[in-house]
């Protein structure tokens, strides 16, 4: 019975090892075939197997680690646009220049000053206080009427001045219209020794054409009997 038992559990032994030795083993899995290899050392992008960089869905360069903006390809990358430049349509767009500024609006002209308005001022002087009866010479007091009216003169610009010679009607018209010419001339004279310009002064004699009152009277005939100076010129 203890010898029955020995050589069964041999060949149960026998066939255990002989069914592990013919049982195949599994073979491993094959690996996933893929076209993209493992970047090279310091490799910017990502290729496959034939060295072609890899893409993304959006037909940009897969990037590695060691990329820099010195390894960008054209083509590949975005463009790296400095600044003012921004990206437009996958290209760097410079701004527009701005407008330039427009030129300013020339200053109004100034405008000329007014024209000074003309002056005209007449005075009449009685022949008598300038004159003796008859004579063209003046007296004193007509120098000194004559003086007072050259110091005004400082205030104005002068254009011109007019001394009318004017009588009574006693004598012929012929004789009056001289008398008043000369001592019209006579004014002129003195005026221009006072330093006025002598084409400045004119001279006329009216006789006793242009009376001023009536020549019945003594009264009317010394009123009669004088001189107008008028003087025209522009404040200064």
């Amino acid at each position: 019975m203890k010898k029955f038992a020995t050589l069964f559990f041999a060949a149960s032994a026998v066939i255990a090892g002989s069914a592990t030795a013919q049982t195949p083993t599994a073979a491993p899995f094959a690996p996933v075939t893929t076209d993209i290899k493992a970047p090279t050392p310091h490799s910017a992008y990502v290729q496959d197997a034939r060295g072609v960089i890899a893409r993304d869905p959006f037909g940009l360069c897969w990037r590695t680690g060691y990329w820099t903006p010195a390894d960008a390809v054209p083509g590949c990358d975005v463009p790296l646009c400095v600044a003012p430049e921004t990206l437009q349509d996958g290209k760097c767009v410079a701004p527009a220049a701005p407008a330039p500024a427009p030129a300013p609006a020339p200053a109004p002209a100034p405008r000329p000053a007014p024209a000074p308005a003309p002056i005209s001022e007449k005075v009449s002087f009685a022949a008598d206080a300038f004159f003796d009866f008859d004579k063209a010479t003046l007296k004193p007091e007509g120098k000194a009427k004559l003086d007072d009216l050259s110091s005004k003169l400082g205030g104005i610009n002068l254009e011109v001045i007019i001394a009318v010679g004017h009588t009574d009607s006693v004598g012929t018209d012929a004789y009056n219209q001289k008398l008043s010419i000369r001592r019209s001339e006579a004014v002129k004279a003195y005026l221009v020794s006072k330093g006025i310009e002598t084409n400045r002064v004119y001279t006329e004699g009216k006789g006793e054409k242009q009376p001023v009152a009536d020549n019945k009277s003594a009264t009317g005939r010394e009123k009669n009997r004088r001189v107008e100076i008028e003087v025209v010129g522009t404040r200064k």
